[in-house]
C-alpha cells in the first residue's frame, strides 16, 4: 500500500488502463480525462518514456512522494508541495438541509464549469469518469461537489471538492467530503486525499473529518 501511495498516479493508471495511454515504463491519462502522468520509476528509460508522452505545447502534472526528476526534453514550469492525508477513523456522512445527489454524465458541463471557476485542481471534460461524484443543488444550480479521482487496489482518493462562491459558508464542502469518504470506506477502501501545504483551511477541514497527514508530496507541471 505505501509504495502505491508514494506514486499514486502510477498506481492509479495501472488500475484504470481504459483511461490511460502509454506502456510499461510511463503512462498518462487520456487527454480529456486528466493531466496527471507518471513514470514507473526514475530510471532513464522510464523518464524518456514519460517525455515521449508529451507533445509540443502540452503540459502534464506529476505528483509523487520522491523528488521529481525532469526528463530530458521537458521543463518544470511550476513546482509546489502538497500533503497526502489518510482517513484514520470511520467517517460518518454529515447531514444537511439540501439533498446530496449522485452526479452523472448529464451533469458534466456544470461540473466542469464549477471546477473551472473554483480551481480545486485539474479538472477536464471527462475527469468525472474517474470515479463517483456527488453534489448539492440549490435553486437548480450545482452549488458544490466532491468525488473520487485516483483509485487502486485498497485505496481511493477524495478529490474535486469545491463550492460555488455564492454558496460558501454553509459547510457544503465538509459535508460532501464526508459523504465521499464514507462511501469509500463502506466498500473497504482506504480514503486518502491531497491538499496544497498552503491551504490551511482545507487541511483543517479534512482533519476535522478524521484525516491525518501521512507525508508531503511533490507536484510539478512539466511542459515540452
Amino acid at each position: 500500500m505505501n509504495s502505491h501511495l508514494d506514486r499514486p498516479v502510477w498506481a492509479s493508471l495501472l488500475h484504470a488502463p481504459q483511461l490511460a495511454e502509454g506502456g510499461d515504463l510511463a503512462r498518462r491519462y487520456r487527454r480529456d480525462v486528466h493531466l496527471f502522468a507518471s513514470a514507473r520509476d526514475d530510471d532513464g528509460a522510464s523518464l524518456a518514456a514519460l517525455a515521449g508522452l508529451v507533445e509540443g505545447g502540452e503540459s502534464i502534472f506529476v505528483l509523487q512522494v520522491p523528488p521529481i526528476e525532469v526528463p530530458a526534453g521537458l521543463q518544470a514550469v511550476r513546482r509546489a508541495q502538497g500533503v497526502q492525508m489518510l482517513a484514520m477513523r470511520p467517517v460518518a456522512p454529515l447531514d444537511g438541509e439540501e439533498s446530496v445527489l449522485a452526479l452523472t454524465d448529464e451533469d458534466a458541463p456544470e461540473m466542469l464549469a464549477l471546477a473551472q471557476l473554483t480551481e480545486p485542481g485539474p479538472f477536464l471534460a471527462r475527469t468525472h469518469t474517474m470515479g463517483r461524484f456527488f453534489g448539492v443543488r440549490i435553486q437548480g444550480r450545482l452549488a458544490a461537489m466532491a468525488g473520487e479521482r485516483m483509485h487502486f487496489t485498497g485505496a481511493t482518493e477524495v478529490s474535486g471538492v469545491c463550492t460555488h462562491p455564492d454558496f460558501r459558508g454553509r459547510g457544503l464542502a465538509r459535508r460532501l467530503s464526508s459523504v465521499v469518504a464514507h462511501a469509500i470506506q463502506q466498500r473497504g477502501d482506504q480514503a486518502f486525499l491531497h491538499a496544497w501545504t498552503t491551504n490551511h483551511a482545507a487541511i483543517a477541514l479534512y482533519e476535522s473529518l478524521g484525516f491525518q497527514t501521512r507525508t508531503e508530496v511533490q507536484v510539478a507541471v512539466l511542459a515540452r
